[in-house]
């Protein structure tokens, strides 16, 4: 099976033998096979782990599973702990959904924050069969019914030519230990119902499913391609990315054959949905101002342009700035620190992109995240409180990039810097400082 394995990877290019990547490992039968091939393989990796915070005592086991597993291997291991429920009711979306989308930002932070070339995940082929029905059940486009594609953007997949069967020889063979997730045998989740009860019938009907399927995806992905050429073509002239967000200009988007489609492809690493992209198409002509929302993203209609920004996830996560830490970064966020000593002369930096902090007056380790309503702070200059929503407005920051300000907050709770733009009162240097913690937004 290393062979076959290999002979993918090398075929779909997936990844060099120079690159370093970040394997998703939950502990289960899929993804300790994967972990054991790529070690075998002798590719370097990370471990990431994501505890979503939904199964008790059994998540926490799973966890020191993981751990341990990275520590057997001598890679790096990451962990995050999710509020999966939170987030869940939050977006009004079921906890699987939140699940996929908390984890795969979180994946790609890391990537980038660690210098990583890809994200593996232990998707087989049995997934691809899975997926491109549970996709035609809910209704789909092109896209659901390629299945799962063996390499998007900086996630690769390199099981995909691997049936469920031959990871469990694997696992025999190399007397592999594993941990069971009792939720995939319950019948809550759609796809449990799909494997465990509909999906044996269609095998009675054709033992070979999975492989005619995943030949039925390929014939659709080439059509697939067929679209996303025109799809590229549109986008070069209706798509303009910058770094704080992406702008689609309406007119040009209305000269489409298909708008609807079009858009639908255009919006889809954006997250959202055919039937919202409908409502969008419906908005061209309405006033401005509409909003629509993604799982991940948030769309504006902005007179003749739609305006598309990330929605910050990060506030259903931690980062934290320890102390004698230098750096810091997150997404696109990037902090760098230094201590002072106060001398004679010394003069308190100036400018949005840079906080002198009394260093005394803060508590390690320090927080950042985003901004949420309810938060408050004073305002360098003011000795009275201002709520965070009314200082935004107040600074006419435009409503699609609310969601991206970002808070440093001391470790007793207080919020020390809102990043960007002003430090609060409380911690500002004084005659009486000794110490000065300078952050910088790079």
């Amino acid at each position: 099976m290393l062979d076959r394995i290999q002979a993918y990877i090398q075929e779909h290019s997936l990844f060099s033998p120079t690159d370093k990547l970040l394997v998703a490992v939950s502990g289960g039968l899929d993804s300790v096979v994967l972990a054991h091939v790529l070690h075998k393989l002798c590719v370097e990796f990370a471990v990431a782990h994501c505890h979503f915070g939904l199964r008790a005592e059994e998540a926490d086991a799973d966890e020191q599973f993981v751990r341990k597993l990275a520590k057997q291997y001598e890679v790096p291991y990451f962990v995050e702990f999710f509020q999966t429920k939170k987030f869940a009711e939050q977006e009004g979306i079921s906890t699987q959904m939140a699940a996929r989308a908390l984890r795969y930002e979180w994946f790609e932070r890391i990537r980038q924050t660690q210098g990583l070339d890809y994200v593996a995940t232990a998707h087989h082929q049995r997934d691809t069969a899975e997926t491109m029905l549970l996709n035609l059940t809910h209704g789909t486009g092109l896209a659901g019914l390629h299945g799962i594609r063996p390499k998007t953007g900086h996630l690769v997949r390199p099981l995909l030519a691997v049936s469920k069967p031959d990871l469990y020889d694997y696992v025999v063979e190399n007397r592999l230990i594993w941990r069971e997730d009792a939720s995939n045998d319950s019948p809550v989740y759609q796809r449990n119902r799909l494997r465990l009860e509909v999906l044996p019938v269609l095998r009675d009907i054709n033992p070979s499913l999975d492989q005619t399927l995943s030949i039925t995806a390929e014939r659709v992905g080439g059509a697939e391609e067929i679209v996303r050429r025109y799809v590229e073509e549109t986008a070069a002239q209706a798509q303009r990315t910058e770094p704080e967000a992406t702008y689609l200009d309406i007119r040009m988007l209305q000269k489409t054959a298909a708008t609807a489609v079009v858009l639908h492809e255009l919006l889809r690493p954006f997250g959202f949905s055919y039937l919202v992209v409908k409502d969008i198409v419906q908005s061209f002509g309405a006033e401005s101002g509409r909003r629509f929302e993604s799982p991940t993203h948030l769309l504006v209609k902005d007179r003749e342009q739609l305006v598309i920004t990330p929605r910050n996830l990060q506030k259903f996560g931690t980062q934290q700035l320890q102390a004698g830490q230098e750096a810091l970064k997150i997404d696109g966020l990037h902090l760098r620190t230094e201590l002072l000593e106060i001398t004679e002369g010394f003069e308190v930096p100036r400018g949005k992109a840079v906080a002198a902090l009394d260093a005394d007056a803060l508590k390690f380790p320090l927080t950042v995240r985003a901004w949420q309503e309810g938060d408050w702070f004073m305002p360098i200059g003011m000795k009275g409180k201002k709520k965070l929503s009314d200082f935004l407005i107040d600074q006419k920051v435009p409503l699609n990039l609310k969601d991206n300000v970002q808070v440093l907050v001391s470790g007793d709770g207080k919020i020390a810097w809102v990043i960007g733009f002003r430090p609060d009162d409380r911690f500002k240097v004084t005659e009486e400082t000794e110490r000065v913690l300078v952050v910088k937004r790079m």
